[in-house]
């Protein structure tokens, strides 16, 4: 068993995510202390900048760089704030373009500079094999599903609401089924931050007093991607035109707020899994809107349920998750398989750089 530190920035921008397990990427030995350092408000609008700015940007970009190391200094500053011994990090990165019909996806972070600061071991470059190999390069979560999932009763969902959301089919006799459900709490946040004083929707308040326009939900939903068969990924902005196609501008803040709400739960139930489930089970943050969560029972019928209900934390599953996946990496352990990123063959991957000490 190596000890571990998991690192995750996600699709929402909101920081760090950093946790602590004792793994050797197959079973859990122990989880440790797990926590959160947001950025703050510059840092954050700069890494929403690159995600429009990604496309063009050269990769020596003065802008590019200067992000870069505030990025990898937070995560320093993650790794120490754990204060825990490792043997190994897994560091994600900030994915800022995911393009993998173009055998293209990008995470800035300097591994070099981590391991250099913390003197640990770290793992970096999750997806790139996978791209480039014909896999969508997302979601690489699922592996760590199936080993907690081990004692439940299936078949199970598991579901991320990030920036992107995202779903894990674990079947009966170990089968799994992953893809990008469509957008999670992306566009909601943008919508918030920029017609309310708030970040996010704060505890569903706004989305909560709004009512859904079902002319703009119908559009939305309207978008090819429902109609691809599973799996599938997506980048953050990848329905940026189709929002601003859909009329949601012409919305008040709160009908806006609730018809995105809907959106997620609307592009979630439309899914295609193999078949019914037990129960859905919910981590990320859109877990903690209660406007989304009552618009997820609606729609999709069975029990939904928080992640915690079955004992994990869901504020720090993707973090535990890439120290899993790092330990993944050293044991030589594929990350990815057909039926999680449609790879044609289950998937080694990851980068090691040396931490010196």
């Amino acid at each position: 068993m190596l000890r571990c530190i998991g690192l995750m920035s996600g699709t929402s921008l909101d920081g760090v995510d950093a946790a602590w397990i004792e793994t050797d990427g197959v079973q859990v030995g122990a989880f440790g202390p797990a926590l959160t350092l947001p950025y703050d408000d510059v840092l954050r609008g700069d890494l929403r900048g690159l995600l429009d700015l990604a496309p063009g940007i050269e990769r020596g970009d003065a802008f590019l760089l200067d992000v870069e190391r505030r990025l990898t200094a937070r995560h320093v500053e993650a790794v120490a704030a754990i204060g825990r011994a490792a043997d190994l990090i897994g560091f994600h990165g900030q994915t800022i373009l995911h393009q993998p019909r173009r055998r293209f996806t990008w995470q800035i972070g300097d591994a070099a500079a981590l391991a250099a600061a913390t003197g640990v071991d770290v793992a970096f470059d999750f997806r790139s094999a996978d791209v480039a190999a014909g896999g969508e390069g997302a979601p690489l979560v699922p592996v760590y599903h199936q080993a907690l999932a081990g004692a439940l009763e299936k078949p199970v969902a598991v579901l991320n609401i990030g920036g992107v959301g995202n779903v894990t089919w674990i079947g009966a006799h170990g089968g799994l089924l992953a893809f990008d459900t469509g957008p999670g709490n992306g566009p909601l946040d943008d919508w918030a931050a920029k017609h309310s004083n708030m970040g996010f929707d704060a505890d569903g308040v706004l989305s909560a007093q709004g009512v859904v326009d079902a002319a703009v939900l119908g559009r939305l939903m309207a978008h090819p991607y429902f109609a691809r068969p599973a799996p599938k990924s997506l980048d953050r902005l990848d329905f940026s035109r189709a929002l601003a196609a859909s009329g949601v501008e012409g919305l008040s803040a709160a009908d806006g707020a609730a018809t995105l709400v809907a959106f997620t739960a609307a592009s979630i139930a439309a899914g295609r899994l193999p078949g019914p489930v037990t129960r859905w089970l919910v981590t990320g943050g859109g877990r903690h809107n209660p406007t989304i969560m009552a618009a997820l029972q609606a729609r999709l019928g069975v029990r939904v349920e928080k992640v915690e209900a079955v004992g994990w934390d869901g504020d720090a599953l993707e973090a535990q998750c890439f120290g899993f996946l790092a330990a993944r990496v050293v044991a030589g352990l594929p990350l990815s398989f057909p039926g999680t990123t449609g790879v044609p063959a289950a998937m080694v991957g990851g980068r090691i750089v040396r931490g010196g000490r």
